[in-house]
């Protein structure tokens, strides 16, 4: 039997935000809001709960006592909130728990923000329905924004809740299970309102540092070469892809007729297809990003969406290195970084090693160690 969700807990829910929605127009936005998470909330149960069950499917208890043990590690040992998250479970019966709409002009990469009474503003709108979304992202391209709807498989209360573990992400792999777990209590350790390149930024750092302390304690030697191969895949992709949006930036900040733009656009996501499919080929044929281009149209959106995460990675990993590895010094230097102001901010993050931004080139052949 599940249990349900505290009273008090609702009743805290509902008295941060009802209030704010009486100066908001957008009633049935955070209706579905308030609704789509309470309804979360019902389903949970703790995970200790479950693994003494002997009526539940053994695949799911080992499932959750693995979610258990790296809950256990990014505490003991990355120094991440020491509370109840991710130590209950719910199964919502979906694939994802929200989805995600971001939008940019039709000549931008600058993602449209929107702004929520605890996250401050970000260039993202979620919703609990996938139609939802889907509805509110042809609004969007009606009005000529380029567009992408996409489905999330976590999102964190910021630590005013006890988020839990969902079966959308429960049965990831090991190291991706660990690597989601440390990016969303990265988000509880340090959260900077208004700032969401900062912010995804510095979870992304701590999840890499994470997984790859994860995997030095868990596996042998192969299993974390492989793991490192598939991360400097990433890197590369996404070294390519953050090019790309600079070329992009470049173009639209030229006088160009409305079709030379589009043209040129076309061009340049041609180029990045082609440039891709190079990366494809160096990496044996690996195709972990093919998504990329089989599921929607190449558009601004897409490419602002990855900026969004990536952007100040390397500055940050020049930070944690400063630090010589150790988190609770990162963690320290991280926020006194998030107490300055956004301008003074983003110039001391481009002052770092690695800047504000990955290299202008990227290389067709995989490094190799």
């Amino acid at each position: 039997m599940r249990k349900g969700v505290p009273h008090l807990r609702v009743l805290c829910l509902i008295g941060l935000i009802l209030p704010l929605i009486a100066s908001c127009a957008e009633i049935g936005y955070y209706g579905q809001c308030i609704k789509g998470h309470l309804s979360l909330m019902a389903r949970c149960r703790p995970i200790s709960e479950i693994l003494e069950d002997k009526s539940e499917p053994p695949e799911l208890r080992e499932q959750l006592g693995a979610l258990l043990a790296v809950r256990d590690f990014a505490s003991d040992t990355l120094s991440l909130p020491d509370n109840k998250s991710y130590r209950s479970y719910a199964d919502l019966e979906r694939p994802y728990v929200v989805w995600n709409v971001v939008a940019t002009p039709e000549s931008s990469v600058e993602p449209l923000e929107w702004c929520f009474p605890v996250a401050g503003c970000v260039p993202y709108r979620g919703y609990f329905a996938r139609e939802s979304a889907e509805n509110f992202a042809a609004r969007l391209s009606e009005k000529g924004n380029d567009v992408h709807s996409y489905g999330v498989d976590a999102y964190s209360t910021l630590n005013w809740f006890d988020d839990p573990a969902l079966n959308t992400f429960s049965r990831r792999s090991p190291a991706d299970l660990a690597a989601l777990i440390f990016h969303e209590l990265a988000h509880q350790q340090l959260y900077i309102r208004d700032d969401p390149d900062f912010n995804e930024a510095f979870a992304k750092t701590v999840e890499l540092a994470g997984v790859q302390r994860w995997l030095e304690k868990t596996y042998g030697p192969e299993e974390i070469a492989a793991r490192q191969e598939r991360y400097r895949y990433e890197d590369q992709f996404a070294r390519l892809a953050l090019q790309t949006r600079d070329r992009l930036a470049a173009m639209y900040s030229q006088p160009l007729s409305e079709s030379r733009m589009r043209a040129e656009k076309d061009r340049l996501f041609d180029q990045f297809r082609k440039d891709y499919q190079a990366l494809r080929e160096a990496w044996g044929g690996y195709g972990g990003f093919d998504h990329w281009f089989a599921a929607t149209p190449l558009n601004n959106a897409r490419f602002a969406s990855l900026s969004t995460y990536r952007r100040l990675v390397p500055a940050f990993e020049a930070l944690l290195d400063q630090c010589g590895g150790d988190l609770p010094c990162f963690y320290v230097e991280a926020a006194a970084l998030g107490e300055l102001s956004a301008e003074e901010r983003e110039f001391r993050m481009a002052e770092l090693p690695g800047g504000n931004r990955f290299p202008e080139t990227v290389q067709a052949e995989p490094e190799r160690q």
